[in-house]
């Protein structure tokens, strides 16, 4: 089963301190500030797409939708009709909604680890020159925005739902130690729609109030621009959750930063590209080849 989703579209988040992200999206990590029709929000471009992240002023912190992408509305009707004989709740966008989003046609439902899904066709490009604050750039072509991770409750039927019904390809597994009476140990999956080694990573948890969120991976085009991103993340004293360091998965040497909503952005380059004909499912048994020290994080 090929899916019909080509990649990680657009995140849509609820944050509570506007100002704070507006500084640690464009002052400290070096999106480029993109366009949108809600005023109020902070919409982040990092490629030819007016925007891939929108950030909606809010009381809380939450995940608002994944965006996800597909050829056309053909495909969309599909993965409708997937959805719907999986007894999937599926609503469509109406205009307004589809304006607002600046896509052609979509449809929203959730997951069954309770995350907002919205799958989406004809996204409006905006072809002035992308003009990021520092000179990076983003791997987004043909690969989408990067990856996003989710905390799950029912990992089993939220894995089967993202298999079975949309079509993800396993990309392999890795155990995370934990004591009991934290529910370990803690599995993650890891799945894709492209040749990203994964566009999404499933983290099962004893208990979550969704919808939740792990961290987002954005990848840049090299390691100058990573590395700059962490001089500018130290001179600002963004916490860090993680160092430097390579994992063994999808070879990506990135760094973790603490958001201002709580949750981690990865920030990193050189991630592996798939070859689907030749790759086989693994189990990763240790998150890095290098670096990736979390204990930084919790001494923040």
């Amino acid at each position: 089963m090929r899916s019909e989703l080509h990649a990680l579209g657009t995140v849509r988040i609820q944050v509570s301190d506007i100002d704070a992200w507006r500084t640690f999206a464009l002052d400290v990590i070096g999106f480029a500030e993109g366009t949108g029709p809600d005023p109020d929000s902070l919409h982040l471009r990092m490629d030819e797409r007016p925007h891939r992240l929108q950030l909606v002023p809010g009381d809380s912190d939450k995940v608002l939708a994944v965006g996800w992408e597909v050829r056309d509305h053909l495909a969309l009707r599909r993965v409708r009709a997937a959805l719907e004989t999986a007894g999937a709740a599926v609503k469509d966008l109406d205009e307004a909604a589809c304006t607002a989003r600046g896509v052609e046609a979509g449809l929203s439902c959730t997951d069954p680890g309770g995350t907002p899904l919205e799958i989406f066709c004809g996204p409006a490009l905006d072809h002035s020159p992308l003009v990021t604050p520092f000179g990076a750039r983003f791997v987004t072509e043909g690969l989408g925005l990067g990856h996003v991770v989710v905390p799950v409750h029912d990992s089993e039927a939220t894995y089967a739902f993202y298999t079975d019904v949309l079509g993800f390809l396993p990309r392999g597994r890795m155990r995370v130690p934990a004591p009991p009476s934290a529910g370990g140990p803690l599995t993650v999956r890891f799945l894709s729609t492209c040749r990203r080694h994964h566009t999404l990573a499933l983290m099962g948890v004893p208990a979550t109030q969704p919808p939740g969120l792990v961290h987002i991976m954005v990848e840049m085009a090299t390691l100058d621009d990573v590395g700059r991103a962490l001089d500018r993340v130290a001179a600002h004293r963004v916490p860090l959750s993680s160092t430097l360091g390579r994992h063994t998965n999808d070879k990506m040497v990135s760094f973790y930063v603490r958001t201002p909503g709580g949750w981690d952005l990865e920030v990193g380059c050189d991630g592996l590209l798939v070859d689907e004909s030749a790759y086989t499912a693994e189990e990763i048994t240790a998150d890095s080849y290098w670096g990736h020290d979390w204990s930084v994080g919790q001494r923040s």
